[in-house]
């Protein structure tokens, strides 16, 4: 449920600041082995790249155990061959201050 709450709260921070954009990576745990996984997070809205991901907002967002290891803030919007990192960290307490997505 935390990892819910994670996403959903870092979904309203981006919402209210759209010139950015957070990469969330990390795996997920499925049959004994890890597997990659990267969230995206822009404008309010979760989408991954690696695997189907849940909408419903009553529901676990990947239907497997999952942990993020690395968070990347970037200037949005991307463009190939020129993405801006503004920040990095691997506290998934960090982005959520506000203050930490300027």
């Amino acid at each position: 449920m935390a990892e819910i709450e994670l996403i959903r709260n870092l979904e309203k921070i981006s919402f209210t600041i759209p010139n950015r954009l957070l990469k969330l990576k990390g795996y997920l745990l499925r049959d004994h082995s890890k597997e990659f996984l990267e969230i995206i997070i822009y404008r309010g809205f979760s989408s991954s790249t690696t695997h189907k991901i849940e909408i419903d907002l009553e529901k676990q967002v990947i239907e497997f155990d999952y942990y993020f290891t690395r968070f990347i803030l970037f200037k949005a919007p991307l463009t190939k061959g020129s993405e801006v990192i503004i920040r990095e960290n691997t506290n998934s307490l960090f982005f959520l201050n506000q203050q930490n997505w300027t």
